[in-house]
């Protein structure tokens, strides 16, 4: 009977999303043991570096990393369940840090020092019921990452327009060149692609993304409320102007394609660009929206917070302490320095200085300031809908796998699943 009972309490901690563990990890030292979780795979050792840096500050904390680059949603859904999240988490922002504050599953970080420090823009994407659950970190965009060398040898213009990008396309190709280093392997790059030009057509409606979400989350609206023959075209557009083996590349060798010059442009966040770099240290790039339109005024950055970082709430108070600590430490100046010269990103801090990250940097934050930018809406979509419906419909389609039309009814039908659940 008390094995049974013992048993039956084991499940019922298992099945608990908000017990911790009453005793803080120690390793063999005593110090407190934190677990961290990211999962933005580039520069990882830039990011390891920021961590000893910290461990070199407080010498009674140590942390072990655990990345999981792709698809992480089963794996922390395992671990919020058994109540063993990692102390500190990497996530997306929006609707991750959304979804987890939701549950439970964050500590509240709005009273914390860090969160003063960061541009009052950046709040959103950390905020649930007006309390900030993450502090956001890096501040990225997505667009085209395209060679001034190449575009200057063969007198082609910066592209500015939509009708500039097809010139430039047919330029390229009649001198050999690959316009778009491909990158079709892996769904996540197309899914960024197809929400990025969704997001542009958005404007031509007059209807914000924060609307189009919520008309979304309330079943108002569809997927195709856009001109979705105009958004189709452009993927079509994209894919005939990549290399032949395009299913093929992954990141790697879409960087090593750009890298090498046998491709003029490639599209990706800057996190390609500094991967590129080290491929090819000559590398002279520049970094520009991706021109939906013919009015150079509409075509806009794809720009956001990326990256945040939380603290689990089923960690030990001793671990949230400790892990906020590392919080706080992340606004120091000391750390907002490693972050740009290791890591290789901006950051959400006020005054940030990124001019040692090179021209492409340089171009991301002049196009934010001049003409603003376009919110990361996928970031708001509920996280099943972006993780299956819209990657994997993006990939299907550019693969010939699937039509236009079911890509848009595979995405309503799942963002009605997922509201359907609230």
């Amino acid at each position: 009977m008390k094995k049974i009972i013992a048993v039956a309490s084991a499940l019922a901690v298992l099945s608990c999303g908000t017990v911790f563990a009453q005793n803080a990890k120690k390793d063999d030292s005593g110090k407190v043991k934190l677990e961290m979780y990211y999962y933005k795979q580039e520069n990882q050792e830039g990011l390891k570096n920021i961590v000893k840096a910290f461990e070199a500050e407080n010498p009674d904390i140590s942390i072990d990393m655990l990345i999981i680059p792709n698809d992480a949603d089963a794996a922390m859904s395992a671990r919020a369940a058994q109540g063993a999240l990692p102390a500190i988490m990497q996530m997306q922002s929006y609707s991750r840090v959304k979804e987890y504050a939701e549950k439970g599953y964050l500590v509240d970080l709005s009273k914390e020092q860090a969160l003063s420090k960061v541009v009052p823009s950046s709040l959103p994407a950390v905020t649930y019921n007006g309390k900030q659950y993450a502090l956001p970190m890096d501040f990225a965009g997505i667009g085209i990452i395209y060679n001034k060398d190449i575009f200057k040898k063969y007198h082609i213009k910066t592209p500015a327009t939509y009708r500039d990008l097809e010139k430039a396309c047919k330029t390229l190709k009649s001198n050999n060149i690959v316009p778009f280093a491909a990158l079709l392997k892996e769904n996540w790059s197309v899914g960024h692609f197809i929400t990025m030009i969704h997001t542009a057509l958005l404007q031509e409606k007059n209807i914000s993304p924060d609307k189009f979400v919520a008309d979304m989350n309330a079943g108002k609206t569809s997927y195709g409320v856009v001109d979705t023959a105009k958004l189709f075209k452009i993927m079509d557009f994209y894919r005939a102007n990549m290399n032949d083996n395009a299913a093929e590349m992954g990141g790697g060798e879409q960087q090593q394609s750009f890298a090498k010059g046998e491709s003029a442009m490639m599209v990706n966040g800057l996190w390609a660009y500094v991967d590129a770099k080290k491929l090819n240290p000559k590398l002279n790039a520049g970094f520009i929206p991706f021109p939906v339109y013919n009015d150079e005024k509409l075509n806009k950055l794809y720009a956001d917070v990326d990256s945040t970082f939380g603290v689990s709430s089923q960690s030990t108070k001793e671990e949230q302490a400790a892990s906020i600590k590392f919080i706080n430490w992340l606004s120091t100046p000391k750390a907002q320095k490693l972050w740009v010269s290791e890591y290789k990103l901006t950051n959400s801090f006020k005054g940030g200085d990124f001019t040692s990250l090179g021209g492409p940097f340089d171009d991301l934050m002049k196009s934010v300031g001049a003409k603003g930018s376009l919110p990361w809406a996928f970031s708001q979509y509920p996280s099943e809908v972006f993780e299956d419906a819209c990657k994997n419909g993006a990939q299907q389609y550019m693969m010939k796998a699937r039509s236009a039309s079911d890509v848009i009814k595979t995405i309503d039908a799942q963002w009605q699943a997922a509201a359907a659940k609230k």
